[in-house]
């Protein structure tokens, strides 16, 4: 598939998948975006210390660099994992320029390190953020009652439906401890009520720029 780096509406950049019309990030604005649903109604809403999350979709990185910065500046411990099936290339990381658009060249040789370290192996990127990414599918992850708070940052359900299904959720509420959150971009009714199937209770918020609302769901 044809993959093109695109400039958002915040200024910031985003992989854009041709074929399916879809980017990694929202084309409203990346980094708008992802502060929005992942800090502000995900990684702010708990006060766990500390706080473990997973990422399903690492991507980009921007998440977890957003993440990062947002823990050095509350000095929040964070264990970080990272599922992704399909990584992005050096070049790609290079071209969307994060740290340039954050203005957070201290984070530089840290978000490099996070590209570039083994898979499945944890590394100290920093005294209080832990990393670990996993190069496999979504629908393979078998954590149980591990995670504090879910990113989940799949491709949309127009282009993947299969990973915004029952079996997939179930997997999610399993993967999260008692109380844990799961925080994601889409409202659609379908994921909605897939989250509520398996036992999620789930809030709707406003959306991010471009979006009415987003979902949050919680395991009670």
């Amino acid at each position: 598939m044809i993959r093109k780096i695109i400039t958002t509406a915040d200024g910031s950049k985003t992989i854009q998948i041709q074929d399916w019309e879809e980017q990694y990030h929202s084309k409203h604005g990346a980094v708008n975006e992802a502060n929005h649903v992942f800090i502000d109604k995900g990684f702010q809403y708990l006060t766990n210390e500390p706080i473990n999350i997973l990422e399903i979709g690492f991507g980009t990185g921007l998440n977890a660099l957003i993440t990062l910065i947002e823990a050095e500046k509350t000095n929040r411990r964070v264990d970080y994992t990272g599922i992704e099936a399909y990584p992005v290339t050096d070049e790609e990381i290079s071209q969307l320029d994060y740290i340039g658009t954050l203005e957070a060249e201290t984070y530089r040789e840290a978000f490099f390190e996070m590209h570039t370290c083994p898979w499945g192996i944890k590394t100290i990127i920093t005294p209080r953020f832990t990393f670990n990414k996993y190069k496999k599918d979504f629908r393979d992850i078998s954590d149980n009652n591990l995670y504090d708070l879910i990113y989940f940052d799949a491709f949309g359900a127009r282009v993947q439906p299969e990973l915004w299904t029952e079996p997939v959720f179930d997997k999610m509420y399993k993967a999260l401890t008692k109380h844990g959150v799961l925080v994601t971009y889409s409202a659609k009714g379908s994921v909605r009520r897939a989250m509520q199937a398996v036992g999620f209770v789930v809030e709707r918020l406003p959306g991010p720029p471009g979006k009415r609302e987003m979902l949050r769901a919680l395991k009670v």
